[in-house]
């Protein structure tokens, strides 16, 4: 806590009119301080050792460093801080993942200013904050951690439009090898082609373009 009981905050996120309208909104609260601002999350991990702040709002998606690899960073170093994970995107993969690295609150960016501004009391005052329909998803998040590395990698070039053949070439093995990494990846998403497994993929946030 800051001098009068004011909670200072750090806002992490690439675009810069991103950073500005978290700032302005959060300039209007007596108990709220922006402390810091980050552009990724090399720049995040400096300004939380030189600041030490109570909440950081954390982008998920960054050039370089992820959102998740930079609350890990974080937190490996100072065990106690606290997120709020930011993000237009809400593929359950990525909410996963950021409440497994530690996030206590995840806010999609378009939601209304009161519900942001009550989320950061609420995760300074130490309760996780994680929206109705989220948690939901969250609940029902089935199947995709049971792929297996090579199958993860196989979805991730699946997702890219390679073919088998080019699929087999970049992972140095064999085409049929292949095919049955694809028949285990359909099985488990519950899907019966490669498209609709691409669009599974992309919607659950299992993987990115």
């Amino acid at each position: 806590m800051g001098e009068q009981g004011t909670i200072r905050i750090v806002i992490v996120d690439d675009h810069p009119i991103v950073r500005e309208g978290f700032g302005s909104m959060i300039a209007t609260e007596p108990d709220m301080a922006v402390v810091a601002e980050a552009r990724d999350g090399q720049e995040a991990i400096r300004v939380f050792r030189q600041h030490r702040p109570d909440v950081t709002l954390m982008d998920l998606r960054m050039p370089g460093l992820s959102g998740v690899e930079t609350i890990r960073a974080i937190r490996r170093e100072f065990p106690q801080s606290r997120f709020i994970v930011l993000t237009t995107y809400d593929g359950d993969e990525d909410i996963y993942r950021a409440l497994e690295a530690g996030a206590q609150a995840y806010l999609l960016k378009d939601m209304f200013c009161d519900e942001i501004l009550s989320a950061i009391r609420d995760v300074h005052a130490g309760h996780r904050r994680i929206p109705a329909e989220v948690g939901t998803r969250l609940a029902e998040r089935v199947g995709a951690m049971d792929l297996s590395g090579r199958e993860q990698q196989v979805l991730e070039l699946v997702v890219k439009g390679k073919s088998n053949k080019e699929i087999a070439s970049v992972l140095a093995i064999t085409e049929p090898t292949v095919k049955g990494h694809i028949t285990n990846i359909l099985g488990k998403l519950g899907v019966s082609d490669r498209t609709q497994a691409v669009i599974a993929a992309l919607k659950r946030g299992i993987a990115h373009l």
